[in-house]
């Protein structure tokens, strides 16, 4: 079940990667509270970031003209491919947050923005438990994501036909998730829908708890 999970994710990414892009190019957050998100996690990190589920790369971007040194994963290798067209001079690869190709405790901040709306409620511990695996003692974990409770259906996006699903989230639960992984929530804030947006939208901060990180939870990646 989960293979097809993740293929229906990828498949459905990989449709509409290059009008995903194409449609978000130069959409960089315009809200202030969401810069200022971003603002907050960057300031004063040292040592290399990765982004999870970085799509076309327009945070990744974003990050490094923070002074960050970030590379991206992404599931979807269309999604990899517009990434690095759009900027050759970072580093792109494919993977999944439930099974990082990242060595124990050698980054020094995550950030999967947007991303972890895709994981079903069996893999949350899994992904969160790798995210707390790869950071360095002290490091930093920002997640954002939309508000609500359970699954959304996604049968159209971007002018294609796709087949995937979203979760909304709430905010106390997935902080519970990371507390229980070895994280300290620092930061929990929850800002209204603007524009288009259709639920509000949540930013958790958090830093990974000294000494060893929990084992990555048993299950398929």
């Amino acid at each position: 079940m989960l293979v097809d999970h993740l293929e229906r994710t990828r498949l459905a990414y990989d449709t509409v990667a290059v009008d995903y892009a194409r449609m978000l190019a130069g959409g960089l957050p315009s809200d202030p509270t969401d810069r200022l998100v971003l603002a907050r996690f960057a300031a004063g990190l040292r040592g290399p970031v990765v982004e999870v589920g970085c799509g076309p790369g327009r945070m990744t971007g974003l990050l490094a003209e923070l002074g960050l040194a970030v590379r991206g994963i992404d599931l979807s290798p269309e999604m990899v491919a517009e990434a690095r067209r759009r900027h050759p001079n970072l580093d792109f690869g494919v993977g999944t947050m439930t099974a990082l190709d990242v060595p124990d405790r050698s980054v020094a901040g995550l950030v999967a923005w947007y991303s972890i709306i895709h994981l079903p409620p069996v893999d949350r511990p899994v992904a969160f438990a790798e995210f707390a695996r790869v950071l360095a003692p002290g490091g930093r974990l920002q997640l954002a994501f939309q508000v609500g409770d359970g699954p959304v259906e996604i049968r159209h996006a971007y002018g294609h036909a796709v087949s995937a699903t979203a979760y909304r989230l709430d905010p106390d639960g997935i902080a519970d998730l990371l507390r229980a992984a070895g994280f300290t929530v620092l930061v929990r804030q929850v800002r209204t829908r603007l524009g288009p947006e259709t639920t509000p939208q949540a930013f958790l901060l958090a830093g990974v708890r000294s000494g060893r990180p929990p084992a990555r939870p048993p299950g398929p990646g």
